[in-house]
């Protein structure tokens, strides 16, 4: 075996139906009774209705990819109330506003507590990310990071299918990417296989049966140990393009990310056999044939089929290539340009990916 080296990140995870019900004590724990909690009114209710007037204020307004606008306008609230816990409920949207709000080191260090109610992975993570003029900037940052997590798949039985499967995809991209990021590791490597197993078998239970509590409660399951791969092992092309792709042209992240995953992982495929050879075991699926089996899937859980589907203008093709190959240089095979916009050619016309050169 290779030396290596393994970041834990750390975190109370709280798992298992029913469990909003226990965010009075896991606040308790952590000296907070003054919330702000960052959420859209339907996430909202049940939290209300557990914590009462523990909720100091509540920001409404939640918007992909975290636009500089709203986190400005959450913080100055945050400021002025002066919460001691930030609660966000709700997709990787609730959660990333609530990541830029602890960000601000004015406001001095409350915990943030994430309930994610989608399988964005986010809340497992330090990476942040924020939007200003049509270019989405990331960062990671210890102080982002939730210091307890509420995963509650109750609270994911009204997610509708058609935004189940992109979530459910972006989560096992997640998987894909940790198995050869730049700090992938034996121990990442085993969440992400467990992980891609899990959601393999569950979203598309998921999305034929909505009120399948057991699919959901694996589905989460999935979610977070592909989250808690992806925090150490960082990211690779796919989510570097799929931050350009949603920050540039507004799309929608688990429609980006359900799309991108098979192109980027083809054109990864000749610099990571033996990364490819384990994603081909997790999913069953013929050598070779993985990049066009994760489209298979994706277009099997209600994904568009390509960007161009997913909203993406034609003529943003060359500025989204320009940007991912500055912003992927360290990727695992070197973006090259040429390379990179034939792979997004590919992903907007919605081209199945091919076989790839045989590796084992």
């Amino acid at each position: 075996m290779n030396p290596f080296t393994y970041d834990a990140i750390g975190g109370r995870v709280v798992f298992g139906p029913g469990t909003l019900g226990r965010l009075p004590e896991e606040l308790d724990a952590l000296g907070a009774s003054r919330v702000l909690l960052l959420a859209g009114e339907r996430h909202a209710e049940p939290v209300h209705g557990v914590l009462g007037d523990r909720v100091a204020g509540h920001v409404r307004d939640v918007v992909q990819h975290v636009p500089v606008e709203a986190a400005a306008e959450a913080r100055a609230l945050a400021a002025e109330l002066k919460p001691d816990a930030l609660l966000a409920v709700g997709g990787g949207s609730a959660i990333g506003l609530g990541k830029a709000v602890a960000l601000d080191v004015t406001l001095g260090d409350p915990p943030l507590v994430a309930v994610p109610t989608t399988y964005s992975g986010s809340e497992m993570t330090t990476i942040w990310g924020l939007t200003e003029g049509g270019h989405k900037r990331t960062g990671a940052d210890h102080r982002v990071k939730p210091r307890v997590v509420v995963y509650d798949p109750d609270l994911t039985l009204g997610l509708p299918p058609r935004v189940s499967g992109p979530s459910g995809m972006n989560a096992l991209a997640h998987c894909v990417e940790a198995l050869y990021g730049p700090r992938a590791n034996p121990v990442t490597t085993l969440l992400a296989l467990e992980g891609m197993r899990a959601l393999h078998r569950s979203i598309p239970a998921v999305c034929a049966r909505p009120g399948d509590l057991a699919a959901r409660t694996e589905a989460l399951y999935g979610a977070y140990l592909a989250g808690t791969a992806l925090a150490s092992a960082g990211t690779a092309l796919h989510h570097k393009a799929c931050h350009v792709l949603g920050g540039t042209f507004g799309l929608d992240h688990g429609d980006t990310n359900a799309v991108v995953l098979g192109h980027a992982l083809a054109y990864n495929a000749p610099a990571i056999p033996e990364a490819l050879a384990r994603i081909e075991e997790a999913l069953g699926t013929a050598a070779g044939d993985a990049p066009g089996a994760l489209f298979d899937l994706a277009v099997a859980v209600g994904a568009p089929a390509g960007l161009a589907a997913a909203g993406m203008p034609a003529a943003g093709l060359d500025e989204a290539t320009r940007r991912i190959v500055a912003e992927a240089a360290g990727n695992v095979r070197p973006p090259e340009p040429e390379g990179i916009r034939r792979m997004l050619d590919d992903a907007f016309a919605g081209r199945r990916p091919g076989p790839v050169p045989a590796h084992r």
